[in-house]
């Protein structure tokens, strides 16, 4: 017959249950003294023990596993021990063939229980009645007494099909092993076909009559009091003792039979039995975890089929509904997203499926309402709607202050601080109130930047002192991406004035991921059990069925190793939760040094997230580590590496939210492309940087600056100077605007570039100073070594007598420039040098032809892998003059030559016919 469905809060005896009560029969035996049989060792019986326990606590699925699928894990512990078990068991489910053999069997079960009535015996193996197996056999003895006798009568029908399923499904090999008791089933269709109220009836009757006739007492099944229950958590038992039975039936079976079609639907072999109320919330857990980690690869319609079979089943499970919002969240499908979010707090009020709230008192009939707001707030910013998402979650800050949940407003006030430091939002007027901060009280406004600090440092201190470990370290990650592109300026502009540099803090920064690190020897304070129990036991099932070399179990396979199983493999006692920030803290320590301009620190941090976090942190952020490995080879080694890696990546990552991959194949395709010339493929991939954007004012600030820079590029590679001025103006404002102050630094640089390849190097000497000005207080070394390396140029350009102060700039900057800088930022410094020494009249080419010519023999050689052709004609340009000035006609020739080659090659772009577009 069909399995009889149960709602995951309830325990129900299931076969798979009885599966593993007979297993721990034999893993301790009643009065058996030393290590049972058929164990070798002590170690090899525990680690049998290892695996009990496993079973009772994985939530690899929503359903029990059928008993071939434990057959099949038995047999992975190798040698000759698993014969041994398979056999018992299978044995013993066989002999199973009425509903005294099932009170007698679960009478034996409770043999295996110690206790301080029990008289133990040196070296007996009994289980502590309080221990977790021990637990497990309590709550299946209790919730056996507790059935009917018609709900027995179904537990021995599920049994017998449990093992005709397993016995039909098995090879012809393995089938006499299970044949053995075969015939006996046709035993079980007796109690499945017979007329189960006259058989209860005319049951009870000649037991109490031959319990009378022999003066025992008329105890038919055992019935533990209310009281005792409750010491068992999740069975369910009626409230009235004298419900009568037809009641009870009807009660135990409200969701056990789901309509025949629906079940016909789900599993066409009917048997099917939830797992507990512990598992299935593990299950969802480990799936919510599975779909922040992967994000849109996450198969879609697999999971939402999944989703509503466990919601048919189990319809009071409302954490289903908040599965399905994420479900549709990730794979971007607003509307499905919204509809499931209202859903899940319509039924349950954000009470179930929240961790971190506390659960509500008996006299809290008003739900969590100010969780709903969070969570509506947290998904306008993922859709890309800010200003939305402000006002949610402002409002979620008044209802939590009105509902007095300090930890939902702490969560809340860090969502805000993440969406003011992901976001552009130039004012908050009307949105933030003035109850965040006691100086908006006195009369002084604070920008939006000043808000975001002050907010940083209220919602640090709060989780801090409410001891939410997860949150103190996400909010110090923060709080170092604030410091990283903000200076700190005092909130009030009145009073005694200290001498202050206003310039960003580095050590703070480092300081800020150092107390986000901690957290990895803090976590046991917010470790649960259903995390570490469950993920432990779901693991090292699934490491079972891993192919291992060797038979690892007992004398019989001819090893040394006596151990019963070789769990390959184990989890990290970390939780994924605090290892992924662990990983994001690395992730941001490459974004600092890259800002910093430590090309090589940079370099080694991202390696450190890619190789040691992939399988904690998200895709999107593993693929973050990817990207900014191949912008580094693009730099230092050239495209034609990149593009191979870059296409690896592509392959690995298919699906990345807003295509980071794409992202930075467009960046390749446009340097590449200025670089050879080929300035129609340029505007073309400015366009497409343009569509990616959001049309949102404020979102994508990143991607709208990046496609602006390339246009006033492209724009400045055709000679549009006007053009690109007037481009590069618009996005100075709009970083201003924004508080974008890293980004004004680059494009007042670009500003200046323009400027002097227009010949106007007097206008550019400002916006040059200013850039270096930027770099100053930002401390960004690298960009200020190219901002000098500009500078340099711009000297150079108002005439000879200029060389040797360029000269001197270019020397400053050169450590910096050799030692982090790319193979274009050195063939430019290289050239510039060349071009100082040519243009100081005090210096002779005759006397030291190599001090020139050194330079600009390696600027050729790199910039023959960037395939620069201006910069490269530049350079043998040059070098003719030089081998023209010393009367070396043959190398003079040989330099032309490669100077027309690369002319001819910028003139006449063939970026139709490159392998490497084709790539993609």
């Amino acid at each position: 017959m069909a399995g009889i469905l149960k709602p995951p809060g309830a325990f129900q005896v299931t076969p798979h249950k009885v599966s593993v009560c007979i297993l721990l029969q034999i893993y301790a035996p009643p009065g058996q003294v030393a290590v049972p049989f058929p164990f070798s060792s002590a170690d090899h019986h525990n680690r049998f023990g290892l695996f009990l326990l496993a079973l009772t606590k994985s939530f690899d699925d929503i359903f029990e596993p059928k008993l071939d699928d434990l057959i099949h894990q038995l047999r992975g512990i190798g040698g000759l021990v698993n014969y041994f078990l398979i056999d018992s068991l299978t044995n013993r489910l066989s002999s199973l063939l009425s509903p005294d053999d099932l009170f007698n069997f679960f009478n034996d079960t409770r043999g295996v229980l110690g206790g301080p009535d029990v008289i133990l015996e040196a070296d007996q193996v009994v289980l502590d009645p309080n221990s977790n197996l021990g637990m497990f056999v309590r709550r299946c003895v209790l919730a056996f007494n507790l059935l009917t006798f018609e709900g027995v009568c179904h537990l021995l029908n599920s049994i017998g099909a449990y093992y005709k399923e397993a016995l039909s499904s098995c090879s012809p090999n393995e089938a006499p092993q299970l044949d053995d008791s075969s015939n006996d089933l046709e035993t079980l269709s007796e109690y499945e076909n017979m007329d189960l109220e006259n058989f209860v009836f005319e049951k009870v009757t000649e037991e109490m009559e031959a319990r009378q006739r022999a003066g025992g007492r008329v105890s038919f099944h055992l019935h533990a009091p209310k009281a005792l229950v409750g010491l068992v958590e999740d069975i369910e038992v009626p409230a009235d003792p004298k419900l009568k039975y037809g009641d009870k039936l009807r009660e135990g079976c409200q969701y056990a039979h789901p309509p025949s079609n629906t079940l016909r639907d789900l599993d066409p072999n009917g048997g099917l039995f939830l797992r507990t109320h512990w598992q299935v919330q593990g299950f969802l857990q480990e799936q919510a975890d599975a779909l922040e980690k992967q994000g849109g690869s996450f198969s879609l319609n697999d999971f939402e089929l999944m989703l509503r079979q466990l919601q048919s089943l189990a319809p009071e499970l409302h954490r289903v509904h908040f599965l399905r919002y994420l479900n549709s969240l990730y794979h971007d499908d607003y509307f499905a997203a919204l509809e499931n979010l209202h859903c899940y707090f319509d039924y349950s009020a954000g009470i179930e499926g929240f961790d971190f709230v506390p659960p509500a008192s008996v006299s809290d009939t008003l739900g969590r309402f100010e969780i709903a707001l969070l969570c509506l707030g947290m998904m306008h910013f993922h859709f890309g709607h800010p200003k939305q998402a402000l006002e949610v979650l402002t409002e979620a800050v008044n209802v939590s202050r009105q509902q007095s949940n300090e930890t939902c407003l702490a969560y809340t006030l860090a969502a805000i601080c993440n969406l003011l430091s992901e976001t552009g939002i130039s004012c908050t007027t009307g949105i933030l109130g003035s109850s965040y901060s006691p100086l908006t009280r006195i009369g002084i406004s604070l920008s939006v930047q000043q808000q975001l600090f002050v907010l940083l440092r209220g919602s640090l201190k709060r989780a801090d002192n409410l001891k939410l470990k997860r949150l103190v370290a996400s909010n110090h990650l923060v709080m170092a991406k604030f410091d990283l592109t903000h200076v700190q300026r005092p909130l009030v502009s009145f009073g005694p004035k200290a001498s202050m540099k206003l310039k960003t803090s580095p050590v703070n920064v480092c300081k800020e991921l150092r107390l986000s690190s901690q957290l990895i020897s803090e976590f046991a304070a917010e470790t649960s059990s259903m995390t570490t129990d469950g993920a432990f036991s779901t693991a090292w099932l699934k490491n079972l069925e891993k192919p291992m070399d060797l038979q690892v179990l007992s004398h019989e396979s001819g090893g040394s190793c006596p151990s019963a199983f070789q769990f390959c493999a184990e989890p990290s006692p970390v939780p994924a939760s605090v290892l992924q920030l662990v990983g994001s803290s690395y992730l941001l320590r490459a974004t600092a040094w890259e800002t910093y301009g430590s090309t090589s620190l940079a370099r080694f941090n991202a390696v450190v997230h890619a190789t040691c976090f992939p399988d904690v942190s998200s895709t999107s952020d593993t693929a973050l580590a990817y990207l900014k490995l191949i912008q580094h080879l693009a730099v230092s080694r050239g495209y034609k590496e990149a593009f191979s890696a870059l296409k690896i990546a592509a392959e690995k990552f298919l699906s990345v939210s807003k295509s980071r991959i794409l992202l930075l194949k467009l960046q390749l395709l446009h340097e590449r492309a200025l670089h050879r010339g080929h300035l129609k493929l340029a505007q073309q991939v400015c366009d497409e940087l343009g569509v990616l954007a959001s049309s949102v004012t404020g979102v994508d600030m990143e991607l709208k600056t990046e496609a602006s820079l390339r246009n006033a590029r492209t724009l400045l590679a055709a000679n549009q100077f006007s053009e690109a001025a007037a481009v590069a103006h618009s996005l100075f404002c709009m970083c201003y605007k924004f508080n974008m102050q890293v980004e004004n630094a680059t494009v007042l640089l670009l500003l200046a570039e323009i400027h002097k390849k227009s010949g106007n190097a007097v206008l550019g000497l400002p916006y040059a100073l200013a850039s270096l000005s930027f770099c100053q207080s930002f401390n960004l070394d690298l960009l200020k070594a190219s901002a000098t390396l500009t500078l340099a140029e711009l000297w150079l350009a108002l005439g000879s007598n200029h060389a040797k102060r360029a000269l001197s700039l270019i020397y400053g900057a050169f450590p910096m420039i050799l030692g982090q800088g790319g193979l274009e930022l050195r063939a430019r410094a290289y050239i510039v040098e060349a071009k100082c020494y040519l243009s100081d009249p005090s210096f002779s080419v005759y006397e030291s032809p190599d001090v020139v010519l050194d330079p600009l023999r390696q600027a050729s050689d790199e910039l023959q892998l960037l395939e620069y052709h201006e910069l490269a004609a530049e350079a043998f340009y040059l070098m003719a003059i030089v081998f023209d000035k010393l009367g070396r006609l043959e190398d003079r020739e040989e330099a032309a030559a490669s100077f027309k080659n690369h002319i001819l090659a910028l003139e006449n772009p063939q970026d139709e016919e490159d392998p490497l577009i084709d790539m993609f």
